[in-house]
């Protein structure tokens, strides 16, 4: 059963720095590509980004581009979120994704099977 718990959520101000992380356990991390998303309230939830599993690439949301970066550690298992540069419009829940099927590129919310709880993200202006 496959288990995501992240962390490092919390409040900050406009501009500032917060990097979450995501536990994984009950799957071959190494083999998956791993995502972010997030929902604001009343909204969807959406894409933020995924970093592919072997050589770890990446892929971003344009709104997130260049701000936010996504990084793994296999030994770990253990996937991260660099946010820099925050804004009040950032705020919103995020969480971490594992897709259905090892090594499946996944950008769409139903590609991703796997959901952590989700951890609370505020920017404040």
């Amino acid at each position: 059963q496959v288990q995501l718990v992240e962390s490092g959520g919390g409040l900050v101000q406009a501009g500032g720095s917060l990097r979450l992380s995501c536990a994984a356990s009950g799957l071959t991390f190494s083999s998956y590509p791993m995502g972010w998303f997030r929902q604001a309230p009343g909204k969807d939830r959406v894409f933020v980004g995924v970093i592919r599993a072997n050589a770890g690439s990446t892929v971003y949301a344009d709104s997130v581009k260049g701000r936010f970066t996504i990084s793994r550690d296999d030994a770990k298992k253990t996937v991260y979120l660099q946010m820099n540069n925050l804004k009040p419009e950032d705020t919103a829940v995020y969480y971490c994704a594992a897709p259905r099927a090892p090594g499946m590129l996944a950008y769409s919310d139903s590609d991703f099977g796997s959901w952590g709880q989700g951890t609370q993200v505020t920017v404040s202006s």
